[in-house]
């Protein structure tokens, strides 16, 4: 009898011992105006998924516009903005309300949106008008439109905001754009299919992933405040594995990654001196890769595989491969880097992978924390962390 009440006293003890070991870590609590969402567009629910990374619980569905793709945050207000495809408009979202306050008209067939530093403005490449729209985001309308090359897929602004880098897939061109001006500067031809884009911190150099000719272009950007003036010029093109889709930067420039997709790979670009460095199979069907803030770490969604690879910059390797949903594509990181949310694509949800301290019972570094449904055939996700305003408006 007396084990049996040893036992008794002891397992609801055990339990909770492990419970306290092996729990999650809890976000950071940054006070009652905090806020922290991650957005998802639903390409076939027109809608944006809104989830609250704080609690990592759904917050909010919001109705947008027809065939929502792309999708940015505003740094400097607390805005975010989705591309809608088939409507051929932008929906802005106000962060504090969750709740859609503006439309703006762009031209046809729109897939993704990028936002300059200083939050007031925005470019969208109009894939069926060959053209780009220019918003001012403080007066939420159009400014104008710029003519560029055929089918253009994205306008990504460089970080001082003097440039946009326009690639056009259907005429295998690359247009800058001077962002002052709102005219083409040069048109350069590159490699096939030119789609993602890249541009170093400084805004000297754009990197443009060519999918049908499994190169790289590196591109010298013209510069007014260089002691010697520089123009658009293509400095080299990169031999990289089959298939570049996406590019990843390093935040401090020093290196780029490419997604291989018909490879299973990435090449990794030292960007000073225009040269691939190395390669490394990561799994089947690389998409979309993301660096945490201290240029440590990397991770690549695998498409064909249904998992996430981990692959530590430093030390040249993969270090850990995730499971997760059916399709995985887009990816984005939570504030304090220690949460990959991951776009399951076929299964409509969003995987949640936690970063912890290896314990000695618990030795792995990565861990499946959570799955959360979403809308159908998810595209596009950006989290945005912000105080509020006005801390009594309802969410």
């Amino acid at each position: 009898m007396r084990k049996l009440l040893l036992i008794i006293v002891l397992i609801p003890l055990l339990g909770s011992l492990g419970w306290w070991y092996f729990r999650e870590q809890a976000l950071p609590n940054y006070g009652p105006a905090y806020r922290e969402y991650a957005y998802v567009t639903n390409g076939k629910s027109n809608t944006v998924s809104v989830i609250d990374v704080r609690t990592f619980e759904p917050a909010k569905t919001i109705a947008v516009g027809s065939e929502p793709t792309g999708v940015a945050a505003n740094t400097k207000k607390n805005e975010i903005y989705v591309v809608n495809t088939g409507s051929n408009n932008v929906s802005v979202i106000d962060a504090e309300k969750n709740a859609v306050v503006a439309t703006i008209g762009v031209h046809g067939r729109p897939y993704f949106i990028d936002v300059s530093e200083d939050g007031k403005r925005a470019y969208v490449a109009n894939s069926g008008s060959a053209n780009v729209s220019v918003i001012d985001l403080e007066k939420r309308m159009v400014l104008g439109y710029v003519r560029v090359g055929a089918g253009p897929g994205l306008a990504r602004v460089s970080p001082d905001g003097a440039t946009v880098v326009v690639s056009n897939r259907s005429d295998n061109t690359v247009s800058m754009i001077d962002a002052e001006l709102l005219r083409v500067r040069a048109t350069l031809p590159v490699c096939q299919q030119p789609e993602d884009i890249a541009i170093l911190p400084d805004s000297s150099k754009a990197f443009v992933a060519c999918s049908g000719s499994s190169q790289v272009a590196s591109i010298e950007l013209e510069s007014k405040k260089s002691s010697t003036q520089t123009h658009d010029r293509v400095l080299a093109l990169l031999d990289v594995g089959r298939t570049p889709v996406s590019l990843a930067l390093k935040p401090d420039g020093g290196e780029l990654i490419v997604c291989d997709f018909d490879s299973d790979s990435i090449s990794i670009v030292e960007t000073g001196n225009n040269e691939v460095g190395s390669s490394a199979l990561v799994g089947q069907h690389p998409t979309h890769g993301v660096v945490t803030s201290d240029n440590s770490r990397l991770y690549v969604s695998n498409f064909g595989s249904n998992s996430v690879a981990v692959y530590d910059i430093d030390a040249g390797r993969r270090i850990a491969t995730v499971a997760v949903g059916s399709r995985p594509d887009g990816l984005a990181l939570s504030q304090d880097q220690n949460y990959l949310l991951v776009l399951d694509t076929q299964a409509g949800d969003v995987t949640v992978i936690q970063k912890r301290t290896p314990r000695k019972l618990e030795p792995t570094e990565y861990s499946l924390l959570t799955m959360i449904p979403v809308g159908v055939q998810p595209n596009g996700i950006v989290v945005k962390a912000f105080m509020m305003t006005a801390p009594g408006k309802k969410q």
